[in-house]
Order: C-alpha cells, then structure tokens, then sequence
C-alpha cells in the first residue's frame, strides 16, 4: 500500500505520535468544547432528554479531540468527562454528599482520558492512511466511534462490574433511533450514534467535497437511521399484572418503624381486593417488605393475605439470609399464599460501595466514616434469573441489575417471556436518577422484545412494550397501581442472537484499525 503525505492530515514530521498538521484547535478552545459538548450530552438524557442534544455534545467532544497531543487528549477528555458525568450524576449528592459523586465522577474520567488518547490516535492516523473520500468521511468516523464504544464497554465492566450508566445509547430510550436497540444491542446503538456525531465532525472539516454533496450525504444517513424498520415482535399471549407503588419512606438514612414499608406496599395494594380482577400476578417493588418474610410471621401472614384476597402469587422484593452459609441477600421472592416462598431470585448485580464494599481491608481505612454506611456486603446471586408464574416465565431485575448486558442475556436464555424490574430509588428523593433508571429499562425491553414491568418504591414506575412505549404509568411519590394486560413474547431479537457479538466486533475492529494505521506510518518513515 501507497500512503499518501500530500493531504490535509499530513504530519510535518516523521513521527506518527506528532499532531496534525491541519489547524487543530487551540488548546483553551478544545476544552471549552469538551465542556460544553459534555453538558449538551447530559441534556439529552431524562429528565430533560433533549436527545438530539446528545448527538451535538457528542461531535463537540470528538472534534474537540481531534489534532491533539497525547497529553491534551487526557486533558480534553478529563474535563469533557467530568462534565458529563458530574452533571448525569449530581443524584448521588442527594443523601451521600459530595464525596461518593466526586469518587465515581472521576472514576468514570480516568476512562474518558484514556479514551480521548484513542480518539485523537483514530483522527490522525486513519484518514493519512486511507485519504479517499471515503477514508476521511466513513472509515475514520467509524474508527473514531469504536473508540468511543470501547471506552464505554470497558467502564461498563470494570472494576467491581463497571459502572453501565450514562451509555449513549441510553439517550435514546424516547428517541427516533430506539429500535435499533432491538437489532444491535446497547453497545452498537452507543456506535451509530458516535459514528453519525463523528461524520458530522468529518463533514464540518471537509474541503475537498462541497457542501451540496455533504449536506446530500448527511441527509441520506439521518434517513437510513430513522427509517430502518423496527424488529417485528410476535406477542404469543398476555399476562395479567397488578404493579404497586407504595410512596414508602424506604431510603438508606429514612427513619420508619419496622413493618412500615410492608404496611405501605399493603394500603396500596388492598384498593383492589374485592374489585373481581383476574389477576396472574401482583409485582411489588424491591424491599417492598422491610421485614424478611421468611423469617418474619408477620410479614408471612400479610403476604398470604394479599395473595388470599387477590388469589393470586405475589413477587415481593426483601431482604433474605442464608444461616448455613451466613450471607446476605437482595433478593426477590414468589410467594403463594399457604406455600410460602415459592421461587426466589438474589441479586446478581449488587452495587459497589453501597451494597458491598470491594475489597473492605483497604478501601475502609481510606474513608471510615463514609464506608459505615456499608457495615454489611450483600452477596451476589447465583441462582437463576426467572421465576415461573403457572407456565409464564418472567425474567427478574432488581433495580442496578438493569444495566447488566449479561443478566438480561441470562434471562432470555432461560426463556423470559415479559421482564420484571422491581427497584427502590427513594435514596435519590425528586432527581433524575428513577427516570434515568427507567430509560435504561424502556431499552431494555425493545432490545430484548419483550414488555417490562418497571415497578419501585416511589417511582417511577411504568410499564412498557417491546417497542418502547408505555402500556401504563404512575406519578412519582405517589401511591397507587397499574393494572394491566402486559403482551408476552418469545421473540428471538437480533441483538440477543448477537449477543455480545456487536460490541467485540466493534472494539476489535477500532483497535485493529488504529493498529494498523500506526504501524504503516512507522514503515513509512523516511
């Protein structure tokens, strides 16, 4: 292969690790630009979800990267991170104060630094590498926005399980480019998206090709994301579903009598004893009952009652202990009234810093006053991840483990037919933290093509279809039910047959790429 030199991306030294010669951006520019795209990509999440926003934040913080040293890449992608996530994740100063939000704000930069570095390499190395007009216009985005993907698969699993929250693809959940969940997945809907935003860079700097056909070629890839056809769903029956919201003071620091929790989940759910309803099954939020009923007579006795009037099974979240193995869990349970605990789901995904401390011996010293508030570690989960109500299965996701790519494949595998998501967000009072929770969960449904019952605490609470939009609904801090006909599925979405397929095709294909380019700039040197 003959590499080009006489193009705009031309180096004015040997050195492929030397910036760009094609006007970067002063330094002071680029970091505003990575501030202001960082804030405008928040906006296009809930609670204001502005979505197109996302797309315009996203091309300033990939074009503020481009023709950067390595060092201004970390510092770029330092602050256009910090400004995203510090403002995603105000939430967490709700009851923790600042210092856990500063903590994972800044967790979540060291990823974006690194990125950056990946970003700006995949700017300079592929379009002097390939310098065709399709080289600089789809191969370079493309390499870009696998940079970016990569970045964000990776901080979605590492360390303690990673931190899935604030994905791109999440921006989505209310968008025109929701279906595309169904066919590529999480990981490769966050790729169209930053490969659009990266085009957009691409096109913006583009001088050799004139605007009419740049805007003709914007224009005809706007249309192909928003009219690809949505995955066809079979719905091959329907459930009937009673989902409470108790309003329950159920936050980490809330002051309650023990049995108030339970009491609450109650008051709301007796509305509709003696209403005649057929119902197959009543979903109460995670910890709806603060006190374990399998230890508890009293909570025992109230279950059976609910279940006894509405003759039918109830899948309650509590707290549950193994005395055998002296564990602790987050659990779920199916309960039937003069059977007990009939099935039961722990957490798979219990959240670091909250629910468990991650290696306790060297974080507590660090901060002793902060870590008693974990004085005990949920364990994981291992049991299955559904429960059998009489022939349908519904797959079970308590609260963060909706962000676990790999449960929700577990699930299906194991033949979830409607989703079930029961959770508390009373922690994070009237913050964006429910509706952001909710977002991921509406994605969840459309990529696995199944509908979901999102039931919590104080909300919000919803219930929603596989093609994203919503059977049913409830105010937030409110008590009260949804009542519902939820569609079943057994729908096999391309993303689920894909399955992590999309995300390592991706990540290969950028590091290859970036690869590649590097090392035929090296051969290249005089």
């Amino acid at each position: 292969m003959t590499v080009s030199t006489a193009v705009p991306f031309a180096a004015p030294t040997s050195s492929p690790f030397v910036a760009s010669s094609s006007a970067p951006l002063p330094i002071g520019l680029a970091l505003l630009m990575g501030v202001a795209g960082g804030w405008l990509t928040d906006l296009g999440y809930p609670d204001v979800g502005w979505w197109p926003l996302t797309i315009v934040g996203t091309s300033l913080v990939l074009g503020s990267l481009r023709g950067r040293s390595v060092g201004g890449a970390l510092l770029v992608g330092a602050v256009s991170g910090f400004a995203f996530y510090g403002t995603l994740i105000e939430w967490l100063t709700v009851y923790l104060g600042v210092v856990p939000w500063l903590a994972l704000t800044l967790a979540q930069v060291f990823f974006t630094s690194l990125g950056g570095v990946l970003i700006m390499l995949a700017w300079r190395w592929v379009p002097r590498v390939w310098p065709g007009a399709a080289g600089r216009l789809v191969l370079t985005p493309a390499v870009v926005a696998a940079a970016w993907t990569t970045r964000e698969a990776v901080a979605s699993v590492f360390p303690f399980g990673g931190f899935a929250w604030g994905r791109l693809a999440h921006s989505q959940a209310e968008g025109p480019l929701v279906h595309w969940a169904a066919w590529v997945g999480f990981s490769g809907l966050t790729f169209l998206i930053a490969w659009f935003a990266a085009a957009l860079v691409a096109v913006a700097i583009e001088r050799e090709i004139g605007m009419l056909r740049r805007s003709i070629a914007v224009a005809g890839a706007s249309t192909a994301l928003l009219v690809w056809p949505a995955v066809p769903i079979t719905v091959t029956g329907t459930i009937s579903v009673a989902a409470v919201q108790g309003n329950s003071n159920s936050g980490l620091f809330a002051e309650y009598e023990r049995g108030e929790i339970l009491q609450d989940h109650y008051d709301a759910t007796r509305v509709l004893f003696d209403q005649g309803l057929d119902l197959d099954v009543i979903v109460w939020p995670e910890n709806a009952s603060d006190l374990d009923p399998l230890r508890s007579a009293y909570a025992a006795s109230v279950l059976d009652l609910v279940s006894t009037r509405l003759d039918t099974p109830i899948v309650v979240g509590t707290q549950t202990f193994d005395e055998a193995t002296d564990r602790r869990f987050n659990s779920v349970l199916l309960w039937r009234a003069g059977e007990g605990a009939v099935d039961q789901y722990d957490k798979v995904h219990p959240v670091p810093f909250a629910e468990y401390l991650p290696a306790r011996e060297f974080f507590y010293p660090l901060a002793p006053d902060l870590f008693d508030l974990v004085p005990r570690d949920f364990s994981f989960g291992e049991r299955d991840t559904v429960v059998d109500l009489d022939g349908v299965i519904a797959g079970i996701s308590i609260c963060y483990d909706i962000v676990d790519d790999d449960l929700l494949a577990r699930q299906l595998d194991e033949g979830a037919q409607v989703l079930l998501a029961p959770t508390n967000n009373a922690d994070f009072g009237r913050t964006d933290q429910s509706v952001q929770q909710l977002a991921i969960a509406r994605l969840r449904a459309v990529e696995a093509g199944r509908s979901l019952v999102n039931a919590s605490t104080v909300g919000a609470s919803a219930i929603v279809l596989p093609d994203g939009s919503t059977l049913d609904s409830l105010p937030r801090f409110e008590p009260g039910t949804m009542v519902q006909q939820v569609p079943l599925s057994d729908t096999v979405t391309p993303a689920n047959a894909l399955g992590r397929t999309v995300e390592w095709g991706v990540v290969l294909f950028g590091f290859a790429t970036v690869l590649m380019a590097g090392l035929l700039l090296r051969r290249e040197r005089p």
